[in-house]
């Protein structure tokens, strides 16, 4: 039974699901699902912490200023890898996104359910709670990444049956096997995204001598992609600025070019599932044989990645749907249903 005080509180707020993203973060309020996707970048003073604009350059609006700053200005992506690689411009981060989910009321605090990588330190979990705490958050809950998806992918993860989920996002890639609303195996992969985007500006740049940033070889990604052939290649002309002379210009790459350069992370994250897959319990494994992979995060979104991924590991292999959203959804489903997934959660005390 609630206590009063509890009650009032749940009463008049908005409890909150956050995807604390390495590259979007989204955050999902009980019966209303998703109210907020956008990047997880801020816009500061340099060599401060001070957020532009009065505190609101963050998400789209700071996205604005990546890789486009005057010396004295930067943007930054204060998620490294999945875990938070700077405190307090973090805090500022959630500060603007539970503000604009709560609907900008500063003296009812909501109760926040985060989404966090699997086998992060109980340091970098603490990290996080307090995060949030400082940001405007009651009551902080943590849950592991993996679990989050796989209930949000709509996966029978609560039944006596082995369940495989990738969540292939900015930072980190999960993948983990999931039975009785428990993760069995797992690894987290500090190799998706990120990594797919910074290894097409390192082969353009070798290749073509053309130096690009992280937006445009992001852009390049999703235009000319692919994990495996395609049936009509893709030409995609890209800006930049040549490594040799200094000066702008431009280049034709070609989707060949950027599945060559996707080569490398690719079979990292596919050598990571066979990890998994490999320690697998017998009887759970054979589960997988009929309900197979099933993918989210932005990263399986890359063309042909479910095929590859099929043809390597002989299991059926599929994505979502909303594949980006699945992490978030899960973290909502918790919310709607906080009782009964109460002993899924870890909140500060676990972590004393």
């Amino acid at each position: 039974m609630l206590r009063p005080f509890e009650w009032f509180m749940r009463r008049f707020s908005e409890d909150l699901g956050i995807d604390l993203g390495t590259a979007n973060t989204l955050v999902s309020i009980r019966d209303h699902g998703i109210v907020v996707d956008e990047p997880s970048v801020v816009a500061v003073r340099r060599g401060t912490n001070q957020v532009l604009l009065d505190g609101m350059a963050v998400g789209n609006t700071a996205l604005e200023y990546l890789g486009r700053t005057p010396p004295g200005f930067e943007a930054i992506r204060p998620m490294k890898s999945g875990v938070i690689a700077d405190f307090e411009i973090t805090e500022s981060m959630l500060r603007y996104f539970i503000r604009r989910a709560h609907g900008g009321r500063r003296f009812i605090k909501p109760q926040v359910v985060i989404a966090v990588p699997w086998g992060i330190t109980k340091v970098e979990k603490r990290t996080v709670i307090s995060s949030a705490e400082r940001a405007g958050a009651r009551r902080v809950f943590l849950v592991d990444e993996p679990t989050a998806a796989g209930i949000g992918a709509n996966l029978p993860v609560h039944e006596p049956h082995g369940c495989m989920i990738v969540d292939i996002g900015g930072g980190t890639s999960e993948v983990a096997v999931i039975s009785l609303a428990n993760v069995v195996v797992a690894e987290c992969l500090r190799v998706a995204g990120d990594d797919f985007s910074d290894a097409i500006a390192s082969y353009i740049r070798n290749k073509f001598n053309l130096l690009i940033g992280q937006i445009t070889a992001e852009k390049l990604k999703i235009a000319a992609g692919s994990a495996t052939p395609l049936e009509e290649e893709i030409d995609v002309e890209v800006r930049g600025r040549d490594s040799l002379t200094g000066l702008p210009r431009r280049a034709i790459i070609s989707s060949i070019d950027v599945r060559e350069a996707l080569l490398e992370p690719i079979r990292k994250v596919i050598a990571s599932i066979k990890n998994v897959l490999e320690r697998t319990p017998p009887e759970l494994a054979s589960d997988l044989v009929g309900s197979g992979i099933v993918l989210c995060g932005g990263g399986s979104l890359l063309r042909g990645l479910p095929e590859l991924i099929e043809a390597e590991t002989e299991l059926p292999t599929r994505v979502t749907d909303h594949p980006m959203e699945a992490v978030a959804r899960g973290t909502c489903i918790f919310l709607e249903n906080l009782e009964l997934y109460a002993q899924f959660l870890e909140g500060g005390e676990d972590l004393a």
